[in-house]
C-alpha cells in the first residue's frame, strides 16, 4: 500500500513539526507536505494534490477557511480536516457548509488524528468501488476520464487532449454550478496570467465543439463570474 499523502498547513512552526515527525517517524505510512498559512498551502494542494490536508483555521495571509472555500470550487474530492481551538458552533458549522469532511480539536494526539483520517479514507475507498473507471455522464454523452474519451449516444467516440478532460471533468464534477475563470485556471496550469486566460477560452470553444451533437447541453459563459455546464 502507498503512503498517504497529507499536506499540513500549520503556522505554529513547533506543533507542524511534533505533528508531522509523529505521523512520519512514530506511526508512519505518510508523506507529509508542510505550508504556514493558506497561501502556501493552496500553492501546494495544487502542486502536490494530497490525498489528505490537514490545516489550521486562525492563520496569517489566507486563513483556512478562505483556503478551503478555494479548494472546494474545483475538488470535491480531497479529504479536509480542520485542527483547531476555535471550534465554537458557527465556526464548525462554517467549517461544514465550506465542505471540510471533519475537525479534531486541540490539543489532540497524532493517533488520534492517524485514526479519523484511516477512517474517512475507507470509506471513501468503499464509496468509490463502484466507480473505478471514472465514467461520468453529462446529456447524452458518456465521458471517462481516465481516457479522456468521450462517448456519444450512437457509440461513437472522440478522445479528448489532456488539457480538454481536465476542463470537462471539472466542469461535469460541478454540473449546474458557476465554476470560477480563475479557479479553473489555477487548477489546470497553476496561474491566472493573460496568456492562460487565453487559452482557457481556446479550448472552452473545442469542447463546445466535442458536446454540440447534443443541443440540450450547454457550456455558457457567466459574464464577470465564470463557466456553468448544464443540461437543459
Amino acid at each position: 500500500m502507498n503512503n498517504i499523502r497529507l499536506l499540513l498547513v500549520e503556522d505554529d512552526a513547533n506543533l507542524s513539526y511534533i505533528i508531522s515527525s509523529s505521523l512520519q517517524e512514530l506511526i508512519g505510512g505518510y508523506d507529509i507536505i508542510t505550508a504556514s498559512n493558506g497561501a502556501e498551502g493552496l500553492e501546494a494542494w495544487n502542486q502536490h494534490h494530497p490525498d489528505v490536508i490537514i490545516a489550521d483555521i486562525d492563520m496569517p495571509v489566507m486563513n483556512g477557511f478562505q483556503m478551503v472555500e478555494k479548494i472546494r470550487e474545483t475538488d470535491g474530492d480531497t479529504l479536509i480536516f480542520f485542527t483547531s481551538a476555535l471550534t465554537s458552533p458557527e465556526d464548525v458549522s462554517h467549517g461544514y457548509r465550506l465542505g471540510v469532511n471533519n475537525y479534531l480539536k486541540k490539543p489532540f494526539v497524532p493517533e488520534e488524528l492517524d485514526a479519523s483520517i484511516k477512517a474517512l479514507l475507507k470509506l471513501k475507498r468503499g464509496e468509490r468501488a463502484y466507480n473505478e473507471t471514472q465514467q461520468m455522464h453529462i446529456g447524452s454523452y458518456t465521458f471517462d476520464a481516465r481516457t479522456n474519451t468521450l462517448q456519444a449516444a450512437d457509440g461513437s467516440e472522440e478522445h479528448l487532449t489532456e488539457t480538454e478532460g481536465k476542463i470537462l471533468r471539472l466542469l461535469i464534477e460541478n454540473q449546474g454550478e458557476i465554476v470560477s475563470r480563475d479557479a479553473l485556471m489555477y487548477r489546470i496550469w497553476g496561474n491566472t496570467d493573460y496568456y492562460v486566460s487565453r487559452s482557457l477560452d481556446v479550448f472552452v470553444r473545442k469542447l463546445r465543439v466535442h458536446l454540440a451533437a447534443d443541443p440540450k447541453i450547454e457550456l455558457a459563459t457567466v459574464r464577470g463570474q465564470g463557466l456553468k455546464l448544464e443540461v437543459k
